[in-house]
């Protein structure tokens, strides 16, 4: 049996351009090898918690860093991100909001709920990109976690 890598980044995002073009930026800049893609809150909570279609995943496989939409089907990013750092071995994970609400209530509540950064999502193509450059070299290279 051949064993699956790690997962680098965790992408919940239900938008297929958004998705397209933070996947471009990651491996155009070549930030990450393995990067799963969830489209919606229930589905991300599957992967990180080993249930439903993840149930044979290795639930300790934590990823380096979870790129979190908040507008999502199902379950919203926000209470995503509220079962993440409740979990003992998920809430050092660092969390990234990348959304396009700029609302000051969703903003707030991120980070009450201990997100590690809040970014709304650039319109222009290229300072999209250029976003997620930032974040991946940032969170992937140059921030120290613990072991």
């Amino acid at each position: 049996m051949m064993m699956a890598k790690p997962v680098e980044i965790l992408l919940v995002e239900d938008n297929p351009s958004d998705e397209e073009l933070t996947l471009h930026a990651l491996r155009k800049y070549k930030l990450v090898n393995e990067i799963e893609v969830v489209r919606d809150g229930a589905e991300a909570l599957d992967f990180l918690f080993g249930r439903g279609a993840y149930a044979d995943r290795t639930v300790n496989d934590v990823p380096r860093m979870i790129l979190l939409d908040l507008k999502l089907p199902k379950v919203d990013g926000l209470e995503v991100l509220r079962q993440i750092k409740a979990e003992e071995h998920l809430k050092r994970i660092p969390v990234v909001v990348l959304t396009s609400s700029n609302h000051e209530t969703d903003i707030v509540e991120s980070y009450n709920l201990g997100v590690n950064s809040y970014i709304v999502k650039p319109v222009e193509f290229d300072q999209f990109t250029e976003t997620v450059r930032q974040l991946g070299l940032y969170w992937l290279l140059l921030n120290e976690t613990p072991d």
